[in-house]
């Protein structure tokens, strides 16, 4: 006989789009609904998050708080917004018959934690962050049902209990492109924005604007490239918005690119959706990311025929292999960007050869329905394992 559809409740602070909503969007979508019923939840209703949802026609509630979750509350720093919640949540996920709470974020991951467990549901722990991460070392181990890291390297360094037992390493899912698209266009239409000479070449950067990623690191390889090679004219262009730790840095970046002398080189592009054909406009993507768990724009670039250079850290290495898919860089080298940049614009060949192995190697590899059966299986190992005496513990017969 067949069970009914689990329940996964999926809460999103909601006031910043980055990859790992777009990833957890992307597994929602393509969730079978005879299997799993999804409940899209939004602390910050009139957000970004809620924007991109009502534009790919996804449903979604409102969190039942009064307040919404500071900006810097996140990890175990959630721990005072979440007891504020406890109660509210705890009534929703009862009164949803949600099974399964499958968090994506710092904030979430603290504030939904013990809601879940008083609601008798199973937490998820999707982490998308530092190994090093406190929740996921010290809440997590403790609380969550499973944890399901993105990355190898992302997987909790120090956990304060074991966690070899409900952790999983599962990829990002990736829609390929269902057409090669239009590279020439996408370049023509972005020379006419910028006005610069059609023989320029792009090198772009797509993310937050966070440290992490290094913005002001990939000012400095445009940079570097510049002061070797005047002779090739370049732009670097960030697309991407600066996070909310760090509201400032669109500025700094502009203002390391005056003082490096560059400051026509260097344009802020802002947050463009869809992302597809600007990548698609770019000769080369620089990732000089540090321990960043797996970047989205590196798996996105390959489906799209734009050649990666990124450092040799984080999980970066789990995604590129050197020469072969794509090109990997020391860490925290501006300079070292030179030559792979160099080489690509200059050898056709070379060039040719790294696209279509990486092309060939993201549509073996990281496709959606991989990703949704690997989580679905998951979801319902989670059921199968809820403790019957939890309140409100859904216990289900797999198919």
């Amino acid at each position: 006989m067949r069970a009914d559809p689990i329940v996964v409740c999926f809460p999103f602070i909601g006031d910043e789009v980055g990859g790992s909503h777009i990833s957890a969007i992307r597994l929602i979508e393509a969730l079978n609904p005879s299997q799993v019923r999804p409940i899209v939840v939004l602390h910050v209703a009139d957000g970004p998050v809620a924007a991109y949802v009502k534009q790919r026609g996804i449903p979604f509630v409102e969190a039942p708080l009064r307040a919404r979750p500071g900006a810097n509350g996140r990890g175990l720093r959630a721990i005072g917004p979440a007891l504020g919640a406890l109660a509210p949540l705890t009534r929703f996920l009862r009164q949803h018959g949600v099974a399964i709470v499958h968090t994506n974020d710092g904030r979430c991951h603290a504030i939904w934690a013990l809601p879940a467990r008083l609601a008798g549901a199973r937490q998820l722990w999707h982490h998308r962050g530092d190994p090093d991460a406190r929740g996921a070392n010290w809440l997590a181990p403790l609380l969550a049902g499973h944890i399901v890291t993105v990355s190898h390297f992302s997987r909790p360094e120090r956990p304060v209990r074991g966690v070899g037992h409900k952790l999983s390493v599962v990829h990002s899912p990736f829609d390929p492109p269902t057409d090669a698209g239009d590279r020439a266009g996408a370049r023509a239409r972005l020379i006419a924005e910028l006005g610069c000479p059609s023989d320029t070449a792009f090198l772009g950067y797509f993310g937050l604007l966070i440290d992490r990623k290094r913005p002001l690191g990939f000012v400095e390889a445009v940079a570097a490239f510049v002061d070797r090679h005047p002779e090739i004219p370049v732009m670097g262009l960030l697309f991407g918005v600066p996070g909310r730790e760090a509201p400032r840095l669109g500025e700094a970046v502009l203002g390391r690119a005056s003082a490096l002398g560059i400051e026509g080189r260097i344009r802020l592009m802002g947050y463009r959706q869809p992302v597809e054909p600007w990548m698609q406009a770019m000769d080369i993507l620089l990732v000089p990311a540090v321990r960043e768990p797996f970047g989205r724009t590196l798996i996105e670039a390959m489906f799209l025929g734009t050649p990666v250079v990124a450092t040799r850290d984080g999980g970066n290495p789990e995604a590129i292999e050197h020469d072969v898919n794509g090109i990997l860089v020391p860490l925290e080298q501006p300079e070292a960007f030179v030559e792979p940049i160099f080489r690509l614009l200059t050898d056709p060949d070379h060039r040719r050869r790294i696209v279509e192995t990486a092309r060939a190697r993201a549509h073996a590899t990281y496709n959606v329905e991989t990703h949704v059966a690997r989580l679905t299986a998951i979801y319902q190992a989670l059921c199968r394992r809820a403790p019957e005496t939890s309140p409100g513990a859904v216990r289900r017969t797999i198919p």
